[in-house]
Formats: C-alpha cells, sequence, structure tokens
C-alpha cells in the first residue's frame, strides 16, 4: 500500500491558497486549512482557549465569542504578544494537522493529504510534509483581493505581510511554485499538472 502523500500549500496574504486547495480537493484530495483549525481552537471552552486569554486578558472576549478583531489589534502591535500568541496556536495546529492525517492515511479513499498553511516555515513545520507548494501572485492583485474579501484598508494588508517571510522567500524554499496571475483555467492546468507529478506510482 502507497503511503499517503502529505503537500502542504503556503503562501502570502490572498494569493490564491484557498482557490488552489479546493481544485486539489477536486481532485480527489483531503484537503486541511491551518485557518480553520484556528478558528475551531479559539474558543474559551478550550484548552487553547483559556491560554490565549491568559495570555492577552479577558477583554478579547465579546458575546461568548473571541473577538478577532481585538486579538489582532493587540498583537499586531506588540511584537512580544504576537511571538507568545503564536508559541500557543502554532504547536496546537501542527497536533491537529498530525491527528487528522493519521486518521485518514489508511483509508485509502483519498490521493493526496493537502494542508493550507499561510505560516508554514514561519512555524518551522514543512518538514512533516514531502512536498510544499508556494502561490505567488502580483503584490497589486494580492492587495486588492485582500481589501474586496476582507473589506480591509492597506494597512492592514501592510501589517500582516510584514510579519511573514516575504513571497519570494517561501517561493525559494518550495518544491513548487504557482503563479496566479491569470484566469482560473490557467491555475488548473497548473494544479493539474502538479497533482499528476505528486501522485505518480
Amino acid at each position: 500500500m502507497l503511503t499517503l502523500k502529505k503537500v502542504a500549500v503556503t503562501g502570502g496574504l490572498s494569493s490564491g491558497k484557498s482557490t488552489i486547495c479546493r481544485l486539489f480537493e477536486e481532485l480527489g484530495s483531503y484537503v486541511v486549512s491551518a485557518d480553520a483549525i484556528v478558528h475551531q481552537l479559539l474558543s474559551p471552552d478550550t484548552a487553547v482557549g483559556q491560554q490565549v486569554i491568559n495570555l492577552l486578558g479577558s477583554d478579547i472576549i465579546r458575546d461568548r465569542k473571541f473577538d478577532r478583531k481585538k486579538i489582532a489589534d493587540k498583537v499586531f502591535s506588540d511584537p512580544d504578544s504576537l511571538k507568545a500568541l503564536e508559541k500557543i496556536l502554532h504547536p496546537a495546529v501542527f497536533d491537529e494537522i498530525k491527528a487528522k492525517y493519521l486518521q485518514i492515511k489508511n483509508e485509502q479513499k483519498y490521493s493526496l493529504f493537502v494542508a493550507e498553511i499561510p505560516l508554514l516555515y514561519e512555524s518551522e513545520s514543512e518538514d512533516f510534509y514531502d512536498a510544499v507548494i508556494a502561490i505567488m501572485a502580483s503584490p497589486h492583485l494580492c492587495r486588492e483581493r485582500f481589501k474586496q474579501q476582507r473589506q480591509q484598508e492597506d494597512h492592514e494588508f501592510d501589517r500582516r505581510m510584514n510579519r511573514q517571510l516575504s513571497p519570494m522567500h517561501k517561493a525559494a524554499k518550495a518544491d513548487f511554485l504557482i503563479e496566479n496571475n491569470g484566469s482560473i483555467d490557467e491555475l488548473k492546468d497548473k494544479i493539474t499538472f502538479i497533482y499528476s507529478q505528486l501522485t505518480k506510482p
């Protein structure tokens, strides 16, 4: 029995990571999202949630839920708080992804295990994966997508990008690079080619 390959998809803000993961899913891959896992973990009722409250204070809770904007405002203006938050979240997210992989790897239902991880290299979790795909798009295009999708201003895009490795740095470290500046059909062609490479016997 072939071992289910583990593939990480990473890249800068609004470069198209989620779209690419959806295309992999359509081809038969199992897909997990680090951001979705963070959403699940960030509940006041979880052990991780309690650690975050202890770190940042109870004022980050509103209507018994985490106020993600308030958390962002606190940590992006204080590098030490951001590092401390990431020390809580990164290992917890990695553990969830690893557990999900172990759960499905023997089911023989999927052709690839694909994890969307924006901060893959920043969290130093790349060694778990058999291959890494970096997504790049023009900075202007990423900025416009971010503003449309998130209803956020320019400064928020810059603030978040400044906490990451540059897209060029990620591309240099990855096994595959996808430039996402064209049409969805062009993107599908690129994904289909990489998928065929990764699923070769």
